[in-house]
Protein backbone atom coordinates (compact mmCIF):
# COMPACT_ATOMS: atom_id res chain seq x y z
CA UNK A 1 0.00 0.00 0.00
CA UNK A 2 1.07 3.79 -0.90
CA UNK A 3 1.25 5.98 1.58
CA UNK A 4 1.46 9.75 0.79
CA UNK A 5 5.14 9.80 2.12
CA UNK A 6 6.11 6.78 -0.05
CA UNK A 7 4.91 8.81 -3.13
CA UNK A 8 6.78 11.67 -1.98
CA UNK A 9 9.97 9.40 -1.82
CA UNK A 10 9.43 7.13 -5.20
CA UNK A 11 8.74 11.03 -7.01
CA UNK A 12 11.87 12.39 -5.99
CA UNK A 13 13.99 9.43 -6.82
CA UNK A 14 12.41 9.35 -10.45
CA UNK A 15 13.22 12.69 -10.87
CA UNK A 16 16.76 12.51 -9.65
CA UNK A 17 16.65 14.93 -7.47
CA UNK A 18 15.92 15.16 -3.03
CA UNK A 19 13.32 17.66 -1.04
CA UNK A 20 15.82 21.21 -1.54
CA UNK A 21 15.26 20.29 -4.93
CA UNK A 22 11.86 19.04 -4.82
CA UNK A 23 9.65 20.74 -2.05
CA UNK A 24 6.73 18.83 -0.37
CA UNK A 25 4.49 21.94 -1.25
CA UNK A 26 5.16 21.08 -4.87
CA UNK A 27 4.72 17.24 -4.32
CA UNK A 28 1.58 18.10 -2.87
CA UNK A 29 0.37 20.52 -5.72
CA UNK A 30 1.15 17.99 -8.42
CA UNK A 31 0.46 14.95 -6.74
CA UNK A 32 -3.38 16.11 -5.98
CA UNK A 33 -3.12 17.04 -9.63
CA UNK A 34 -2.26 13.91 -10.78
CA UNK A 35 -4.71 11.95 -8.23
CA UNK A 36 -8.02 14.56 -9.25
CA UNK A 37 -6.79 13.31 -12.96
CA UNK A 38 -6.73 10.03 -12.57
CA UNK A 39 -9.74 9.40 -10.30
CA UNK A 40 -11.76 11.56 -12.49
CA UNK A 41 -10.42 9.27 -15.77
CA UNK A 42 -11.98 6.17 -13.57
CA UNK A 43 -15.00 7.67 -13.32
CA UNK A 44 -15.90 8.75 -16.50
CA UNK A 45 -14.63 5.44 -18.17
CA UNK A 46 -17.01 3.62 -15.84
CA UNK A 47 -20.13 5.82 -16.20
CA UNK A 48 -21.71 3.45 -18.70
CA UNK A 49 -21.32 0.15 -16.54
CA UNK A 50 -23.36 -0.88 -13.55
CA UNK A 51 -19.97 -1.02 -11.39
CA UNK A 52 -19.06 2.97 -10.55
CA UNK A 53 -15.32 3.22 -9.80
CA UNK A 54 -14.86 5.27 -6.35
CA UNK A 55 -12.18 6.21 -4.23
CA UNK A 56 -11.53 3.68 -1.26
CA UNK A 57 -9.87 5.82 0.91
CA UNK A 58 -13.02 7.01 1.98
CA UNK A 59 -14.87 5.84 4.94
CA UNK A 60 -18.30 7.22 4.84
CA UNK A 61 -20.97 5.50 2.09
CA UNK A 62 -21.40 8.00 -0.44
CA UNK A 63 -25.06 9.45 -0.06
CA UNK A 64 -26.32 12.38 1.22
CA UNK A 65 -29.71 13.06 3.25
CA UNK A 66 -30.92 17.01 3.23
CA UNK A 67 -34.58 18.02 4.61
CA UNK A 68 -36.88 19.15 2.73
CA UNK A 69 -38.90 22.40 2.93
CA UNK A 70 -43.21 22.69 2.42
CA UNK A 71 -43.43 24.42 -1.55
CA UNK A 72 -39.90 24.79 -2.40
CA UNK A 73 -38.87 23.48 -5.04
CA UNK A 74 -34.42 24.56 -5.31
CA UNK A 75 -32.09 22.70 -2.96
CA UNK A 76 -28.55 24.08 -2.61
CA UNK A 77 -26.23 20.83 -2.48
CA UNK A 78 -23.15 20.98 -0.45
CA UNK A 79 -21.67 17.15 -0.85
CA UNK A 80 -18.54 19.37 1.74
CA UNK A 81 -19.80 17.67 4.68
CA UNK A 82 -19.59 14.29 3.67
CA UNK A 83 -16.21 13.30 4.25
CA UNK A 84 -14.48 16.70 3.63
CA UNK A 85 -15.05 15.97 -0.25
CA UNK A 86 -15.40 18.41 -3.14
CA UNK A 87 -19.27 18.78 -4.58
CA UNK A 88 -19.38 15.58 -7.39
CA UNK A 89 -19.90 16.14 -10.87
CA UNK A 90 -21.65 12.86 -10.98
CA UNK A 91 -25.01 12.31 -9.52
CA UNK A 92 -25.95 8.52 -9.02
CA UNK A 93 -29.38 9.06 -8.11
CA UNK A 94 -32.00 10.84 -6.34
CA UNK A 95 -35.08 9.84 -3.93
CA UNK A 96 -37.79 11.12 -2.08
CA UNK A 97 -38.88 9.69 1.28
CA UNK A 98 -42.43 9.09 1.55
CA UNK A 99 -44.94 10.23 4.07
CA UNK A 100 -44.41 6.56 5.73
CA UNK A 101 -40.99 6.92 5.65
CA UNK A 102 -40.38 4.88 2.22
CA UNK A 103 -37.83 6.13 -0.37
CA UNK A 104 -38.34 6.16 -4.08
CA UNK A 105 -36.16 6.64 -6.87
CA UNK A 106 -37.02 10.02 -8.84
CA UNK A 107 -35.75 10.78 -13.22
CA UNK A 108 -33.61 13.22 -14.18
CA UNK A 109 -35.34 16.13 -16.44
CA UNK A 110 -33.49 18.89 -18.51
CA UNK A 111 -35.34 22.29 -19.04
CA UNK A 112 -35.46 21.66 -22.68
CA UNK A 113 -37.36 18.49 -21.61
CA UNK A 114 -39.95 20.51 -19.76
CA UNK A 115 -39.80 22.78 -22.95
CA UNK A 116 -40.37 20.24 -25.11
CA UNK A 117 -43.63 19.10 -23.13
CA UNK A 118 -45.12 22.66 -23.72
CA UNK A 119 -44.47 24.12 -20.01
CA UNK A 120 -42.14 26.44 -19.33
CA UNK A 121 -40.61 25.80 -15.75
CA UNK A 122 -42.58 27.96 -13.75
CA UNK A 123 -45.55 26.23 -14.82
CA UNK A 124 -44.29 22.42 -14.68
CA UNK A 125 -46.16 20.54 -12.24
CA UNK A 126 -47.41 23.42 -10.40
CA UNK A 127 -49.26 21.88 -7.49
CA UNK A 128 -47.09 20.56 -4.67
CA UNK A 129 -46.93 16.74 -3.97
CA UNK A 130 -44.48 13.79 -3.90
CA UNK A 131 -41.45 15.00 -6.03
CA UNK A 132 -40.95 13.01 -9.30
CA UNK A 133 -38.02 14.72 -11.29
CA UNK A 134 -35.15 16.32 -10.41
CA UNK A 135 -33.54 19.06 -12.32
CA UNK A 136 -29.41 19.41 -11.80
CA UNK A 137 -28.31 22.86 -11.82
CA UNK A 138 -24.92 23.95 -11.28
CA UNK A 139 -24.69 23.31 -6.89
CA UNK A 140 -28.39 22.89 -7.05
CA UNK A 141 -31.26 20.33 -7.32
CA UNK A 142 -34.75 21.97 -8.60
CA UNK A 143 -37.83 19.17 -7.47
CA UNK A 144 -40.75 18.74 -9.75
CA UNK A 145 -43.33 19.28 -8.18
CA UNK A 146 -42.79 20.90 -4.99
CA UNK A 147 -42.65 18.86 -1.68
CA UNK A 148 -45.81 19.09 -0.02
CA UNK A 149 -46.74 20.22 3.64
CA UNK A 150 -45.52 16.87 4.86
CA UNK A 151 -49.27 15.12 3.40
CA UNK A 152 -47.16 12.92 0.62
CA UNK A 153 -43.51 13.53 1.79
CA UNK A 154 -41.39 13.11 5.09
CA UNK A 155 -39.82 16.64 5.27
CA UNK A 156 -37.08 15.54 7.68
CA UNK A 157 -34.30 13.92 5.33
CA UNK A 158 -36.72 13.98 2.84
CA UNK A 159 -34.19 13.88 0.17
CA UNK A 160 -31.40 11.36 -0.33
CA UNK A 161 -28.46 11.74 -3.12
CA UNK A 162 -25.64 8.96 -4.56
CA UNK A 163 -23.24 10.77 -5.91
CA UNK A 164 -19.69 9.97 -7.20
CA UNK A 165 -16.92 11.80 -5.07
CA UNK A 166 -14.01 13.49 -6.42
CA UNK A 167 -10.54 11.98 -5.06
CA UNK A 168 -9.85 12.23 -1.10
CA UNK A 169 -6.80 14.57 -1.52
CA UNK A 170 -4.09 14.40 0.38
CA UNK A 171 -2.99 17.00 3.08
CA UNK A 172 0.33 16.40 3.60
CA UNK A 173 2.89 14.22 1.72
CA UNK A 174 4.51 13.28 4.72
CA UNK A 175 2.02 10.93 6.18
CA UNK A 176 2.18 7.57 6.79
CA UNK A 177 -1.26 6.33 7.92
CA UNK A 178 -3.59 6.69 4.82
CA UNK A 179 -3.45 5.18 1.74
CA UNK A 180 -4.44 6.23 -1.93
CA UNK A 181 -7.63 5.91 -2.96
CA UNK A 182 -6.52 3.64 -6.09
CA UNK A 183 -6.10 -0.23 -6.76
CA UNK A 184 -3.17 -1.25 -4.88
CA UNK A 185 -0.85 -2.11 -8.12
CA UNK A 186 -1.20 1.03 -9.76
CA UNK A 187 -0.88 3.71 -6.73
CA UNK A 188 2.89 4.40 -7.64
CA UNK A 189 0.97 6.43 -11.30
CA UNK A 190 0.73 9.17 -8.98
CA UNK A 191 4.73 9.64 -8.28
CA UNK A 192 5.25 8.57 -11.87
CA UNK A 193 3.01 11.40 -12.96
CA UNK A 194 4.68 13.57 -10.49
CA UNK A 195 8.25 12.96 -11.79
CA UNK A 196 7.20 13.49 -15.29
CA UNK A 197 6.15 17.56 -14.92
CA UNK A 198 8.73 18.10 -12.46
CA UNK A 199 11.45 16.55 -15.25
CA UNK A 200 9.86 18.53 -18.31
CA UNK A 201 9.26 21.46 -15.94
CA UNK A 202 13.21 21.47 -15.66
CA UNK A 203 13.90 20.34 -19.32
CA UNK A 204 15.25 17.03 -18.01
CA UNK A 205 16.11 13.90 -20.19
CA UNK A 206 14.01 11.79 -19.08
CA UNK A 207 10.92 13.30 -19.19
CA UNK A 208 9.45 11.58 -21.91
CA UNK A 209 10.60 8.23 -20.54
CA UNK A 210 8.72 8.91 -17.30
CA UNK A 211 5.40 10.16 -19.08
CA UNK A 212 5.84 7.23 -21.35
CA UNK A 213 5.96 4.94 -18.36
CA UNK A 214 2.71 6.83 -16.23
CA UNK A 215 0.65 6.38 -19.55
CA UNK A 216 1.38 2.44 -19.56
CA UNK A 217 0.74 2.65 -16.32
CA UNK A 218 -2.71 4.06 -16.74
CA UNK A 219 -3.29 1.94 -19.57
CA UNK A 220 -2.90 -0.98 -17.38
CA UNK A 221 -5.50 0.67 -14.63
CA UNK A 222 -7.97 0.86 -17.01
CA UNK A 223 -7.56 -2.61 -18.09
CA UNK A 224 -8.01 -3.80 -14.50
CA UNK A 225 -10.67 -1.48 -14.03
CA UNK A 226 -12.55 -2.34 -17.23
CA UNK A 227 -12.64 -6.00 -16.61
CA UNK A 228 -14.55 -6.00 -13.03
CA UNK A 229 -17.71 -4.85 -15.31
CA UNK A 230 -16.78 -6.86 -18.40
CA UNK A 231 -20.09 -8.64 -18.36
CA UNK A 232 -22.14 -5.00 -18.89
CA UNK A 233 -20.39 -2.73 -21.24
CA UNK A 234 -17.33 -2.70 -23.19
CA UNK A 235 -13.74 -3.44 -22.16
CA UNK A 236 -11.87 -0.07 -21.61
CA UNK A 237 -9.79 1.77 -24.11
CA UNK A 238 -7.22 4.13 -23.48
CA UNK A 239 -8.35 7.23 -25.26
CA UNK A 240 -7.82 9.35 -22.15
CA UNK A 241 -4.99 8.39 -21.74
CA UNK A 242 -3.59 9.67 -25.33
CA UNK A 243 -2.05 13.54 -25.76
CA UNK A 244 -1.95 14.24 -22.04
Amino acid sequence: MATPANIATLSRFLAHTDANGFTDAQILLLANNEYERLNGILQTETAGGRWKFGDISYTAFPSYLKNLTSGTAAYEIDFSATDNTLNPAIILGVEIQDQDGNYHPIDPITIKEINEQGFSQSDFMETNGRPIYYEKREHMLVLYPAPDNGVSVTLTNGLRIFFLRGANILADVTATNRQIGLPIAWQDAIAWGVAYVYAAANGMANALLLKGERNEKVEELLKFIGVRDQGNRPIMTNKFVQHI
